[in-house]
Parts: structure tokens; sequence; C-alpha cells
């Protein structure tokens, strides 16, 4: 399966490994999900360590390196793209001392954002959405201890590079601050990728409200369903973030110093207004689906006020064809239309019936009712040039 098509199957799947009754803890991968990568960033305030791992080798030598990166460096960040290794995801909890039950929702995708704390680290878990040819949402499980954050993600790709080029550029203030502001760093930089997703939305609503001056509605009415639908589910997706990052800015955690404590509420801020925005473009879809349901009824409306005209002009016409295609005997009586043997009989029945169809149609237009309503006459006559003596202005007496 291609990676677009496996995120958009993603994106709509709601499936737990773990069957009812099962055991507390068990870690149950996806069978499609890809085998991990694991980017390892250790750096302080003078230089940074990159390093990846990718073959079963390097992954087994994982755990052995980690130890000597934690005593050596002041932070260090794993982050492990694909969860197709539930080997490798329960020696990493067993190293970092993981409570099972934060294993298992790591590898079950489908949470929604929230903050647990453990005895030793916090775990959190936030959103991540992208916008390619729709809309997308991927689980960053991200758990913080004294001096390493450790991140798992579902798929490669996310919204986290630009912290990476800080890091790599010692940009900011990452590298020289503990592993609690990295960790704000990567959550803001989960946030502030809702902000693309939504301009967008910004542009994808203004192509909407011109289509609907110009094209068709009913083709414009099945992309503002979709419009909705997704804007509904970038709320379920960003809603829950409030709730929290405001649990990381009102309780006091070791692990959470008050100055990141601080920048976090600024990360509070951009969630507001992210929910904020996701309610208004809801509002304008609204607005444009009774727009479109609008437009509709009213091209309905003009197409019944034809046909309703049609019908009405060929009511008389249909009753003068009646009356004159009667089976009635001229020679028996002569009451018996004698006009059937009338030289010029025909073409008076049509030139009765075109007079009657153009009486209707002057009528229809006067009410206004096909065209632009003719003027009607108010009785004054309008005088243009000459003079007049009424109209003469009289000079003033001296």
């Amino acid at each position: 399966m291609s990676k677009k098509k496996r995120r958009r199957a993603y994106r709509h799947r709601f499936r737990r490994r773990t069957g009812p009754g099962a055991v507390p803890g068990t870690i149950a991968v996806d069978p499609a999900s890809p085998q991990p990568v694991v980017q390892v960033f250790a750096f302080n305030d003078a230089e940074v360590l990159e390093q990846e791992f990718k073959t079963r080798e390097e992954l087994d030598r994982l755990p052995q390196i980690l130890p000597q990166l934690l005593r050596e460096w002041a932070v260090t960040w794993v982050n492990v793209d694909g969860l197709g290794d539930a080997d490798l995801v329960a020696r990493l909890g067993q190293f970092f001392a993981l409570h099972p039950l934060a294993l298992e929702d790591v590898v079950n995708t489908h949470q929604r954002a929230k903050v647990e704390q453990y005895e030793n680290c916090l775990f959190v878990i936030a959103r991540m959405v992208s916008f390619n040819d729709h809309l997308e949402s991927e689980q960053l499980s991200l758990f913080l201890g004294k001096n390493f954050v450790l991140t798992f993600q579902y798929l490669p790709g996310d919204s986290l590079e630009p912290v990476r080029e800080r890091i790599r550029g010692h940009r900011g203030t990452v590298r020289s601050s503990g592993a609690d502001y990295l960790a704000y760093a990567l959550l803001d930089a989960v946030v502030d990728g809702y902000f693309p997703v939504l301009e967008k939305y910004t542009d994808l609503l203004d192509d909407l409200d011109a289509q609907l001056s110009n094209g068709n509605p009913h083709q414009t009415m099945a992309r503002i369903h979709e419009m909705r639908s997704d804007l509904l589910f970038l709320r379920r997706a960003i809603w829950p973030h409030r709730e929290a990052i405001n649990a990381l800015v009102r309780d006091p955690h070791p692990l959470v110093a008050d100055e990141t404590r601080l920048h976090l509420r600024d990360c509070l801020d951009h969630i507001v207004a992210i929910i904020d925005l996701v309610e208004t473009y809801r509002e304008m879809c609204t607005d444009l689906r009774d727009y479109c349901l609008s437009a509709i009824s009213n091209r309905m409306n003009e197409i019944m006020k034809w046909l309703t005209l049609v019908s009405t002009m060929f009511i008389p016409l249909s009753f003068v064809a009646g009356v004159y295609g009667m089976n009635f005997d001229p020679g028996a009586s002569p009451w018996n239309m004698p006009e059937l043997r009338w030289y010029l009989g025909y073409p008076l029945a049509l030139c009765l019936m075109a007079s009657v169809a153009a009486t209707m149609l002057l009528v229809f237009r006067r009410r206004g009712w096909i065209g632009p309503a003719l003027p009607a006459s108010d009785g004054k006559e309008t005088r243009h040039g000459g003079t007049d003596d009424a109209a003469e202005e009289t000079p003033p007496s001296g």
C-alpha cells in the first residue's frame, strides 16, 4: 500500500488491537505499520550529536548506546518513526522504566490528546495534522524524563522538522535549556502545524464562495459537505489539546520548570486561537450551505416559473384548438361553426391564437413575471424643449 493510501486509510480507521478482556499493558502493534526508524539527538549548549538507526543490527545496538548518551549529554531526544516492532517498543519502555499502560496507548494510535503523570516521567499525547490532497491526522506520543524526551510516531514524516533545524543550527534556546523546554518546543511545533492547514481551508472557502456565484450549486454542495466533515475532524483533533496543555500550565510538576510553563501558556493561546478559527470556518460552511440551498431553490423556482408560464400560455391555445377540433357539421345547422367553411378560417384561427399568446406575454412582462417590468404610465406628460408661457419665470417686480 502506498504512503498516501495508507494515510487515508489510517485517518478513518478505529481498531483496537487488544481484544476485550486482554491483560492491561499488552503491546499489540498494527501489522500494517512500517518498521521503525530511530533518530537520536544528543546535545548540550556547545555541541550536538545526531544518529539514525534503521537496520535490525543498528536497532539492536540502540539499548547499549543510550546509557552512555544519557550520562554524557545534557538532553537526549529519541524519536521512533514507525510502530511495526513490538519488541523495540517493549525494550525502550523497559530501558526508560515506562509504565505498561502508557506503552499500550502508544501502539493504539486512536488516542485523544492528554497528559498523564507517572513516577519518573510525564506522558503526553498530541495529534499532528497535515493537508496534502486531504486532511490527515497522526498521533505523537511523548515521554518527558529528567534529561530525555522519547517520542513515537505511527508513520515517517511530521511537523517537528523546525525543532530539528533549531537544534542543528543552535537557534533559540533549545540547546541551552533542559528536556522540558524541548518537550514544549515539540508540542508548540505540533500546535503551530494546524495554522498552515487552516490557511488551506481559507483558500478553499474562497474558492467555494466564488463557485457558488458562477458554477453549479449541486457540485458545490458536495464540496461544502466534505469540508464540514474535515473541519469537524479538525475540531475533534485540536479540542482536547486545550485541556492537556492547560493541565501542564496549571499543575506544577518537578520535571517542568516555571519558565517552561510560561512558554506553555503561549502554546495554550495558540490552541484557543485555532479552536476559534475552526468554529468560524464551520459557521462559514453553514452559511455557504444555506446560500447553496437557497441558490438551488431559486433555480428550481425559476424553472417552475417558466414551466408554469408556458403551460398557462397553452391553456387558451388548447381551448381554441379544442373548440375548432369538435366534429360539428356546418351543413346540418347554421349554428354549427359556420366559420369552418370560411376561405381564410384556418389562418384566422392561427392569428387568433398568436394574438392571445402575444397578449399574455405582454401582460406577464408588465407584471414583471418575465424579463424586466415595463414602466407603468403615471398619466403625466413630459415636455422636452420649447417654451411655455405658463412655465416662464416671472421676473421679480421692481
